[in-house]
């Protein structure tokens, strides 16, 4: 075989690859569209202000903190403002190298508390327990570092309710996030978790935790992200959902039964991607013992969160989730084309296997076969910029569609010019960012390969989108 035809081999499984890629897209984008528009007739009815009360399952609400004094008290009062029955707050300091136990001292007045401590999962050792004399529904665990896994465990071992919602401390919920989240559990017992939408909050305004205007980033990196979380959330996570086939929850924003979560074992704490490894693991764990589950997504209770706004942090995220997934699938593979599995093993785990696992290997590997065509008079100039224009109209195509479900749906963004805005963004990811984006994707699967030390990255926090009140 020539180097002629290994290069035209190459470049035809190129395309093969992103035209299969942007039709499973399309495919979850036409599920997405109709789930939400179930979801849209429905919502009168939920937005019932008597709707579920006295049914509502008390919640313990787990915020992992490490290093988040710019932003833990803002967050804090958020969760303290939320419309919901029943409910306590456990903040877990990780061993923060900073002053967030002191921030958090000051801020809600902690006392330390003689608590019973029933270690059902192994944590790091716990150094104290602290109650808040001011909110009663408030406590924070000191404990040495361990990483976010580890902590997450801690604060189950200290939850009192049935469920547990774990999110992040930089975090602002909107105030019927909880309500919304906990639907799932009253109207169908065999749900065991329930996922919201992560938002990005960089240009919003948030004060003393409370959301009080929904903006734009200002900032180009975060402002493209915008449209990434939208694309993941909207259709990506929206679509699988009634298939009984999402893989992922969003560590910044999920609602378990708890005694799921202890009898399998809890967070592991040897991968980055504790959140994922965790729902795959659970759709192993049902389908090897035949029972029925529902593991689901819901588009409007909200989460927002920060986003990075510099390319060294970003980086680091985007490494650490690829690592995340590659060990999430690898440590759960016997889900793969389970003799029981349905969609969750035979389509939604071969899809994050080909096209989020290994995609950008295949995806690097095309870019450079096509430079290298063109170099060496393989390809012409023509045919390299019709596959490039082919590949990025696909990725504009996936683009729109979210932000076509967004207004559809939420509307989340009024002012004028915010969705010509985020069609801008839109456009501008596909011609550098995304493929930026893709090479560290790419690193953080060699990381995965070569077993390099896995810990829990660290993300250096603006505060700059939560002001005191004014």
């Amino acid at each position: 075989m020539t180097w002629y035809n290994i290069f035209q081999a190459t470049q035809v499984l190129f395309l093969a690859y992103f035209i299969s890629l942007s039709l499973g897209y399309l495919l979850l984008n036409v599920l997405a569209f109709f789930s939400l528009k179930l979801r849209i007739s429905n919502r009168s009815m939920e937005d019932s202000p008597h709707n579920h009360i006295g049914f509502e399952l008390p919640i313990s609400l787990i915020a992992p903190a490490y290093n988040e004094e710019a932003t833990i008290a803002a967050s804090i009062r958020s969760l303290l403002q939320l419309h919901y029955s029943e409910y306590e707050i456990i903040v877990v300091n990780d061993g923060s190298k900073d002053n967030t136990l002191a921030v958090l001292q000051a801020e809600f007045e902690l006392v330390p508390f003689p608590e019973a401590y029933r270690r059902r999962l192994t944590v790091k050792h716990v150094r104290n327990i602290y109650r808040s004399k001011i909110y009663p529904n408030l406590k924070v665990i000191d404990k040495e570092n361990g990483g976010k896994a580890d902590a997450l465990n801690a604060g189950i071992n200290a939850a009192r309710h049935p469920l547990f919602c774990a999110m992040d401390a930089d975090s602002v919920l909107q105030r019927d996030s909880l309500r919304r989240l906990v639907v799932p559990f009253i109207e169908d017992p065999d749900t065991i978790v329930a996922g919201g939408t992560v938002r990005i909050a960089n240009g919003c305004d948030v004060r003393s935790g409370f959301l009080h205007n929904i903006g734009l980033p200002s900032n180009p990196i975060a402002l493209i992200q915008v449209t990434e979380y939208l694309r993941a959330f909207l259709f990506g996570r929206l679509g699988w959902s009634p298939m009984n086939a999402v893989l992922i929850v969003s560590g910044a924003f999920g609602l378990f039964r708890k005694d799921v979560v202890v009898a399998a074992g809890g967070y592991r704490t040897d991968t980055v991607g504790e959140d994922m490894e965790l729902i795959v693991r659970l759709h192993r764990t049902y389908l090897n013992r035949g029972e029925k589950y529902r593991i689901i997504f819901l588009p409007d209770p909200v989460c927002w969160t920060e986003a990075p706004e510099s390319l060294k942090v970003l980086k680091n995220q985007r490494v650490r989730w690829q690592r995340g997934l590659a060990e999430s699938l690898f440590l759960n593979r016997g889900l793969l084309f389970h003799r029981r599995g349905g969609a969750a093993a035979w389509l939604a785990f071969p899809f994050m296997l080909i096209f989020e696992c290994f995609g950008p290997l295949l995806e690097v590997t095309g870019y450079v076969a096509l430079l290298v065509g063109y170099l060496f008079d393989l390809v012409s100039l023509e045919v390299a910029i019709a596959l490039i224009l082919i590949v990025q109209g696909f990725g504009l195509m996936i683009s729109t569609s979210a932000l076509l479900l967004e207004e559809m749906a939420f509307h989340m963004y009024p002012k004028a010019g915010s969705i010509g805005t985020l069609l801008a963004a839109g456009v501008i990811e596909n011609f550098g960012y995304r493929q930026l984006i893709t090479f560290w994707r790419l690193l953080g699967l060699i990381k995965w390969l070569f077993k390099t030390q896995s810990k829990w990255g660290e993300m250096t926090r603006s505060g700059t989108w939560q002001k005191k009140k004014t």
